[in-house]
């Protein structure tokens, strides 16, 4: 009877169990899709250079002597010919003085002998004196001339070296600080008395890639852009404190010669400098016109998957399966990833949930909206740079 009782206790346990309904299957993972955002684009290409004056000059005296006045101020900013030093000038004053002296002595020994030699001409006319003697005064007439060309020559000479005594500005720009007080013996051009720095405009220089010289030249042939030694050609500069490219100028120079050992050829770009405030030795990105204009397709780089060599992105399709697309992708814009190839405009692209997204598995599809940052909101650090294994990036055009 025991056994009967086991027996029929469990037949009723498992009748309860199969009365019991089976759990729902889970519902199907939620995604947030979007279109890639399509906007005219433009790509520039960065380097990092620095700014180097055009020109710069030391200043040294072009006569000696012992200064008197320094009538500058360390650091400002001095215009062509504004006096900077000055030289004790009585010695070159008396210089001067003296060849005057010599001049006038030499002019009265020229008048002397054209007498002279007037005289001569009519007593030779008159045989009254002999050839000999006539040619005697015209020589010395000559060489009074002369005297009087070698004193004049002394007297432009002191002249020039009495001007030298005010040692003046060869050029515009800034100046830097004295390296010599007053009472100081300077000695003719050897003493460096400062140095000026011509400021505006201002040369920026850098290094561009032989990938990157090739691909201007073959877009130059295909009529995309001007040669990469037009110098027409725009750039772009963002100094060390700031957000935005705020700098502009234009191409001005490419080397005729690529370094063998870097293969990097160096280029120099023309920048406006009105109000002095960039200086040689600052840093700065530069960007430079890469393209043309082009309608790009651009997703987050956050929707991108790697997939061994692969760039992969997810699709949901009508049927709300996701299948996998690979793509080739392109500088950035605006903080969103251009892709070259891969995707259509018309794709509903996995922007959010990539994680959940298997292919073949059927997803629910929530629409997003891609959309690039206000123009004039402050920039991401990914839209100041380019990506670490390219010099390109894309701005809206």
């Amino acid at each position: 009877m025991r056994a009967i009782s086991i027996v029929l206790a469990t037949s009723a346990a498992v009748l309860v169990a199969g009365c019991q309904k089976k759990p729902p299957p889970p519902p199907p993972p939620t995604v947030i899709v979007s279109k890639p955002l399509a906007q005219k684009l433009v790509d520039w290409d960065d380097y990092v250079g620095r700014f180097v004056a055009i020109n710069s000059v030391d200043v040294r005296p072009r006569v000696s002597g012992y200064l008197t006045a320094i009538p500058f101020k360390d650091g400002q900013i001095v215009h062509k010919g504004q006096v900077l030093f000055e030289i004790d000038p009585r010695p070159y004053q008396a210089a001067l003085t003296q060849a005057q002296g010599q001049e006038a002595h030499a002019q009265a020994a020229l008048t002397n002998a054209q007498v002279e030699l007037t005289r001569a001409i009519k007593l030779l006319a008159d045989h009254a004196i002999a050839e000999q003697e006539y040619e005697t005064r015209l020589a010395n007439q000559q060489q009074a001339n002369a005297d009087l060309i070698a004193a004049k020559g002394q007297v432009q000479t002191a002249q020039l070296n009495l001007t030298f005594t005010k040692v003046i500005a060869p050029i515009n720009g800034r100046i830097s600080d004295r390296r010599v007080t007053v009472g100081n013996l300077v000695s003719q051009d050897t003493t460096v008395l400062t140095n000026i720095t011509d400021l505006d405009p201002i040369y920026f220089t850098f290094d561009a890639p032989e990938s990157q010289y090739l691909k201007y030249e073959q877009q130059h042939l295909k009529g995309e852009r001007p040669s990469s030694r037009d110098f027409a050609n725009p750039v772009e500069i963002r100094l060390q404190d700031q957000a935005n490219y705020t700098v502009h100028g234009f191409m001005n120079f490419v080397d005729n010669v690529l370094d063998p050992n870097s293969g990097t050829i160096r280029g120099r770009a023309s920048v406006p400098n009105p109000q002095y405030i960039l200086a040689p030795g600052l840093f700065g990105h530069m960007r430079l016109l890469g393209s043309g204009a082009y309608t790009g397709l651009a997703i987050p780089d956050n929707a991108i998957t790697t997939q061994q060599s692969d760039q992969i992105v997810y699709v949901v399709g009508p049927d709300n399966k996701v299948k996998q697309v690979k793509v080739q992708t392109g500088p950035l814009a605006q903080g969103l990833r251009v892709i070259t190839s891969g995707l259509t405009a018309n794709d509903e692209v996995v922007i959010n949930g990539v994680q959940r997204a298997k292919v073949g598995v059927t997803v629910t599809p929530k629409q997003g909206q891609i959309t690039a940052p206000d123009p004039g909101s402050s920039p991401t650090p990914a839209d100041l740079a380019p990506p670490p294994a390219s010099a390109t990036f894309a701005a809206p055009n």
